[in-house]
């Protein structure tokens, strides 16, 4: 918004002799020529009064709008500027809306704010109101930086992302900050993601998680939402059809066999940063959390009940499962970082696709195991996976 210029002194009635001709200026009458006023000049607008008053009026600062009022009242006082009816004005109407913005937070009415702001933005290409199984376009293609505006597009064609989870934050009108906030939606994510593509080895290599997170403006508006995303890591990648296969599409038996593995998969998802040279505690942390999920995938397989055809290549999974477990409780307990990668690299040598092959074509799954990776466990995709992932 521009404020236009006070208006200066009145022209007199009958206008006096100037050596020079009058010049243009920007105010609707003609100023006396430099050197001689018949008239004192006025004195100057305070520019905190002017700028009290529009942050008043436009209640988008109410705080910065009352210190530049009393602010304004002070220098008036002290120098004899004008402006007092504009620095009280502003100062009053920057008391209510201070109130208001008190009272909005006191009862939850951002909240509703931002709830009232996505039902209006529902059908109009809004980042911020896709839904599970939506598919979009990005405007420059990317799914990185910050978005606002999508083109919703169907599934079955090319497009850029496809949301697969969503869930929301907790946490008070503070912003958490950048660290948290990506923290939270980078372990959520994944874990969410077998939900929707239960079987790992049906997403394509160059697939991965991306997510689109609240930032500190919107934060401020009640957003908290975090909306999970499949996307290409490859450049100018795309996907090309759904990638999700749930309880819409599989079947009871594929259904506990997947439930199995995936425990697997969500315990491999906690792989620390940094290996046993640099981190033994985190890394024998996260070999004995792999033991326990293993035994668990264990029994879990042990516990269903099985097609015939599929009885005994589940249960051979069931067997190098619990082998495998083993050598994971001995990383759990090394005592140092060849004692971790003695049992590791022997858990290397065990995982072996084979026997997860024959299990899931007796069950009607996905039997290519993506490239560089072992046996049935772990999540697909790209990005900072464990080498065992898949």
């Amino acid at each position: 918004m521009s404020i236009p210029p006070p208006p200066g002194p009145h022209q007199p009635q009958e206008p006096q002799p100037s050596a020079q001709p009058p010049y243009p200026h920007p105010y609707p009458y003609q100023p006396w020529g430099q050197g001689y006023s018949p008239y004192n000049r006025p004195a100057p607008v305070n520019a905190l009064a002017i700028a009290s008053l529009v942050l008043g009026i436009l209640c988008c600062v109410p705080a910065l709008g009352l210190l530049f009022g009393l602010i304004a009242l002070g220098q008036i006082r002290r120098k004899g500027e004008r402006g007092k009816g504009m620095a009280i004005a502003g100062s009053v109407l920057s008391s209510v809306g201070l109130a208001l913005w008190v009272l909005v937070l006191a009862t939850n009415g951002i909240s509703a704010f931002w709830s009232g702001f996505k039902e209006a933005a529902q059908d109009n290409g809004s980042a911020y109101t896709l839904t599970k199984g939506e598919c979009f376009d990005a405007p420059d293609g990317s799914l990185e930086g910050v978005a606002y505006d999508v083109d919703k597009v169907p599934c079955a064609g090319r497009h850029d992302g496809e949301v697969f989870a969503a869930f929301k934050m907790s946490g008070s009108a503070a912003y958490p900050g950048d660290e948290k906030v990506t923290r939270s939606a980078d372990t959520r994510c994944y874990a969410l993601r077998y939900v929707y593509a239960m079987d790992v080895w049906a997403v394509p290599a160059d697939v991965d998680v991306y997510y689109l997170t609240p930032t500190r403006q919107s934060w401020r508006y009640g957003d908290r939402e975090v909306t999970c995303v499949f996307g290409s890591t490859e450049d100018g990648g795309s996907l090309t059809g759904s990638l999700r296969n749930d309880g819409r599409s599989l079947d009871a038996d594929q259904i506990a066999y997947l439930n199995a593995v995936n425990i697997e998969n969500k315990a491999l998802d906690t792989q620390p940063v940094h290996g046993p040279d640099d981190d033994l505690p985190g890394s024998t942390d996260w070999a004995a959390r792999m033991s326990a999920a293993l035994d668990e995938e264990a029994r879990t397989l042990r516990g269903h009940t099985w097609p015939s055809g599929a009885r005994g290549p589940v249960a051979a999974v069931a067997k190098e499962v619990e082998t495998i477990r083993k050598q994971w409780a001995r990383a759990a307990a090394a005592t140092d970082a060849d004692g971790f990668y003695a049992a590791y690299d022997r858990i290397m040598v065990l995982s072996t696709p084979g026997r997860s092959v024959t299990a899931r074509k007796a069950l009607g799954l996905a039997t290519t195991p993506p490239s560089g990776d072992a046996r049935d466990g772990g999540g697909g995709g790209g990005g900072d996976t464990s080498e065992l992932q898949v």
